[in-house]
């Protein structure tokens, strides 16, 4: 499948960069994922460290203090372990299953600075991390930057139920539907906040309402998608197969049900996305709105890092 991928999608063209303390993070936030009991020592310790959840943040976010960086890579293995669960060991089968845990993480997010009063009672290890995710967000940023995160990993937690509704059904939803959808089970808006965080330059709420910056955004998170589903499309077809994914929403659009067509279809897709993106962009830089360029910058970091760590990443292999 990256055979295909190098060959079908464009290249981004932005710089490829890497954090220089990627590899100390990778190594603190294995630590810990294990001492917040998100895993163990076993199988789920060796899947963790093949997704290489502090290379993907390290891409993203080449920049910026190593307290930041950690943030973001903590993020992401806690979406890793909490996206394996529910794809890999079963919990998002169904929603009655993962209603349970949904409703103790969202008390976390309701609770003070993110968090209830018992974590460990009422949300177990996720719930422990989650919350420390937010009190990390909340003394970077303050308030505003913990309103924003919580806000985004809400959305991502209420789109898992509706993929658990989807797989208990056997459901492939529409390719607009999924499109809407597919940006928050990636959880990507949560991840463009603590990559600006880490900048030091999170955007504001008049700077966040621009209608071009909003645009701008809906495609990144696009193009981050699209890559991911491209490049796991071998994977996730035939290892555990899941409607979830690009390709199987739009060969099931087509009369024939064509997936090495899908498969194209959805490589073109992408292509254009990226096509939109970098004109959307050139129009923001030439307004000459110097604010915006780190919002502009995390988004190129983004879709960048995502199609060079999904070149790499064991997770797909």
């Amino acid at each position: 499948m990256r055979t295909f991928a190098v060959s079908a999608l464009r290249e981004p063209p932005f710089p490829a960069r890497q954090h220089d303390a990627t590899d100390r993070v990778a190594r603190e936030s294995t630590e810990w994922a294990l001492d917040h009991g998100l895993i163990s020592n076993g199988h789920r310790l060796h899947r963790l460290r093949r997704a290489d959840a502090a290379g993907l943040a390290g891409r993203a976010c080449p920049d910026g203090p190593i307290d930041g960086l950690r943030l973001l890579a903590d993020l992401i293995s806690w979406l890793f372990v909490m996206d394996d669960a529910c794809d890999e060991d079963g919990l998002g089968d169904s929603p009655t299953r993962l209603a349970p845990t949904i409703a103790a993480l969202l008390d976390v997010l309701d609770g003070p600075e993110g968090r209830p009063d018992e974590p460990a009672t009422t949300a177990g290890p996720l719930g422990e991390a989650l919350g420390d995710l937010c009190r990390r967000a909340h003394a970077t940023g303050g308030p505003a930057a913990l309103l924003r995160f919580r806000g985004e990993v809400r959305e991502y937690l209420l789109a898992l139920l509706w993929e658990a509704a989807n797989r208990e059904h056997g459901r492939v939803p529409g390719l607009s539907e999924y499109a809407q959808m597919r940006r928050h089970t990636g959880a990507v808006h949560p991840s463009f906040t603590l990559t600006e965080l880490a900048a030091g330059a999170l955007p504001g709420a008049a700077q966040r309402t621009e209608p071009s910056l909003v645009a701008l955004d809906l495609l990144a998170a696009d193009l981050v998608c699209w890559c991911n589903d491209v490049f796991s499309y071998g994977k996730e077809h035939l290892a555990q197969p899941d409607v979830h994914n690009l390709v199987v929403v739009i060969a099931a659009g087509r009369a024939d049900g064509d997936e090495p067509a899908a498969l194209r279809a959805a490589a073109d897709r992408f292509n254009a996305t990226l096509s939109a993106y970098l004109g959307t962009e050139a129009a923001l830089l030439a307004a000459g709105d110097d604010d915006l360029r780190p919002a502009l910058t995390a988004r190129r970091n983004w879709i960048r890092a995502t199609y060079d760590w999904s070149l790499r990443a064991a997770r797909y292999a």
